[in-house]
């Protein structure tokens, strides 16, 4: 409780100041930036693009047409699965285990058609184990092609 003090004629006037609507109001305003600060994040990781390993404008040359056409692989229960444009290939599983040597001979032959061609997005269904989107992300980056997005939406 507050008093004010008028001085010489004797009276006071008390004021109570009420925190309880700006207590409200910053509990509004902290819930609004949790919620915002988490849905701000991006569905796809860039992998590869870090800020320290960036090439400035210069010493990057101009990436050719071959380079746009987009290179998706997605790891599946069944095995992989490529798709460079609109070509697919399926690369099955060898009885349990995924055939990374075969899905490596792939990507090589797909480096070897589009040379200039760094980026390539991998998929995985949610079933699938972990370590198995490592293993298409480690192959990926054997064949050439190191700047990988990972795409939290799952294969289609």
């Amino acid at each position: 409780m507050a008093q004010v003090d008028s001085g010489n004629s004797g009276r006071s006037a008390n004021a109570e100041l009420n925190l309880v609507p700006f207590i409200d109001l910053m509990s509004v305003l902290i819930t609004f930036l949790l919620i915002t600060a988490v849905w701000s994040q991006v569905s796809m990781i860039q992998l590869g693009s870090s800020i320290y390993g960036k090439k400035s404008a210069a010493e990057t040359p101009p990436p050719s047409p071959k380079a746009d056409i987009p290179l998706r692989v997605d790891v599946k229960s069944t095995g992989f699965r490529i798709i460079i444009g609109r070509d697919t290939k399926n690369v099955p599983k060898l009885g349990a285990a995924y055939d990374s040597k075969k899905l490596l001979e792939e990507l090589k032959k797909i480096k070897d058609t589009y040379q200039d061609k760094l980026d390539a997005v991998i998929t995985v269904d949610d079933e699938v184990l972990y370590e198995f989107l490592i293993l298409g992300m480690d192959m990926l980056i054997q064949a050439g092609f190191p700047a990988i997005s990972v795409s939290t939406g799952g294969s289609a």
